[in-house]
């Protein structure tokens, strides 16, 4: 798995991170019950700090992506929790959509690019 930090972007690192990881979980470059690398591993591998790997995971965790095992660490372990998942969608879409409308994509462009990126993902 190859993650890319923006250290420019206004984006915080674990931000940035946690996007990656579920970005690489919806293209299946890692799979459900597969590890990431330990918390050292993974912020020497990339050249951050050990607490910004932690805050990802931990966020990765609430947010049911994976969960924590002191013998196995991080195991991508996907909790489907439907109604939960459409909630959160629905504030991430309000505010995406709100700032589309203020740059003045139309709907039709906002549903074909929606379109286009859950097809992209496997989406059907």
């Amino acid at each position: 798995m190859l993650i890319t930090i923006d250290f420019n972007s206004d984006e915080a690192i674990y931000m940035q991170l946690r996007n990656q990881i579920i970005l690489a979980i919806a293209t299946e470059v890692i799979r459900e019950g597969e590890t990431l690398p330990s918390v050292r591993q993974l912020a020497d591998e990339i050249g951050i700090n050990m607490h910004t790997v932690n805050k990802a995971y931990a966020v990765l965790k609430q947010d049911g992506f994976l969960t924590l095992d002191r013998r196995r660490g991080a195991i991508i372990c996907l909790n489907v929790d439907k109604i939960k998942a459409m909630q959160e969608l629905d504030c991430e879409l309000r505010v995406s959509l709100a700032k589309a409308i203020c740059k003045n994509i139309t709907l039709e462009e906002a549903l074909q690019m929606v379109k286009d990126i859950y097809e992209e993902y496997g989406g059907n």
